[in-house]
């Protein structure tokens, strides 16, 4: 039974390039576009629960628009929902992506100057000139020292998760400004070149080589049964969680009790990205 999540059919149209697609349903290629919000969340159904988030200048194909709502799929890791068709807009070609924890986008080069909407690391936006402390973009003026060019990648995914200590929880999250445990890896690995799925029980499935317990090495995940943490080096770990309701450090020993005293069972897989 293929995953819903990642499986681009509902009931009136289907991806061209499934192999098979059920009958009564019309194959459509798809139209590329890309997130024009912030942040959105991208639901199970239109007006149904949250999956996950997509941010700023993300990459979708568009499958069908319908009442508002369009049927996308996002480029990043084939998570397929529906996204108010309001939070689309035309596909540009990215130049740069944030690579801090956040930014403000600016109505001038001037940092004293109105700012019209914050922007997650991880956002991305096509750069139009400029080569001071400000660069214009797409949405308006950048602080420089926040933007990585596109294919330029980070090299510690755990540095990249302590970028979002402090954020809240939320489940489903993708942002800086709300992030769930899945999200926080997925964050951190794409921002290192790693290719990564959305939710924990995909990452478990296929994500790096299990590992002997206990041999606990920077960058290693943990997971429990819907719940994954990132190792920060041989005593702690980095994860967004809902017991403290943020990104937060925790030592590794006293996660494993807390989590399974809690209900949530023992850790399920020690795997090693490599």
């Amino acid at each position: 039974m293929p995953d819903r999540r990642r499986t681009p059919v509902n009931s009136r149209v289907a991806a061209a390039s499934l192999a098979e697609v059920p009958a009564g349903l019309t194959r459509v290629e798809g139209s590329p576009a890309r997130v024009s919000q912030p942040v959105v969340d991208l639901l199970r159904a239109p007006e149904g629960p949250r999956d996950r988030q997509l941010i700023y200048g993300e990459p979708v194909t568009v499958f069908e628009t319908r009442d508002g709502w369009a049927f996308v799929q996002a480029a990043k890791d084939g998570y397929v929902g529906y996204l108010p068709q309001s939070a689309l807009g035309a596909a540009f070609e990215a130049s740069h992506w944030v690579s801090a924890a956040a930014t403000h986008v600016y109505t001038a080069d001037d940092f004293k100057s109105p700012e019209t909407c914050a922007l997650s690391h991880g956002s991305r936006v096509q750069v139009l000139g400029g080569s001071g402390r400000f660069v214009e973009t797409n949405l308006g003026f950048l602080p420089a020292r926040h933007l990585s060019p596109l294919g330029a990648h980070m090299t510690d995914p755990v540095a990249v998760a302590e970028l979002f200590l402090g954020t809240p929880y939320l489940w489903g999250g993708n942002s800086r400004f709300g992030i769930d445990c899945s999200g926080l890896v997925q964050a951190a690995l794409l921002a290192c070149g790693i290719p990564c799925p959305g939710d924990s029980d995909m990452q478990e499935a296929e994500l790096g080589t299990s590992v002997p317990g206990g041999d606990h090495q920077r960058g290693d995940l943990l997971f429990w049964k819907g719940h994954v943490a990132m190792v920060r080096d041989a005593q702690t770990l980095i994860h967004a969680n809902a017991h403290d309701m943020a990104v937060a450090v925790e030592p590794i020993a006293a996660a494993i009790t807390r989590i399974e005293e809690q209900g949530d069972g023992p850790v399920t897989a020690h795997k090693r990205l490599g």
